[in-house]
């Protein structure tokens, strides 16, 4: 008679236990589930638009770039940056400040 008794617990236990830990337990409302959807569209709508910002912006800077180095190329500019046989100055080397490196 014990038996049964024990079969019949171990039976209620296990549907317990499977309640608890069911998919049933965690489902939310459809009106919440809804706007968690809703929310999560909007910000991939966002950053979409985000990303779109961004594309142009560099765009935009890689036009303005190609434009600087065309016009360091010109020819007006060629005398400048030809420093065959000329001494390098290197500006950042603290010598002719001043006597010592002072200023």
């Amino acid at each position: 008679m014990t038996r049964p008794a024990t079969i019949s617990l171990g039976l209620l236990l296990l549907l317990i236990g499977y309640t608890a830990a069911g998919p049933e337990s965690e489902l939310q409302p459809r009106a919440v589930r809804s706007s968690a959807c809703q929310d999560h569209s909007t910000l991939h709508d966002r950053l979409d638009v985000v990303e779109k910002h961004v594309e142009d912006t560099v765009q935009k800077l890689e036009a303005e770039l190609a434009v600087l180095l065309e016009a360091i190329e010109a020819p007006e500019w060629s005398p400048l940056l030809e420093t065959a046989g000329k001494p390098v100055v290197d500006i950042l080397d603290g010598q002719g400040l001043g006597e010592g490196g002072d200023s």
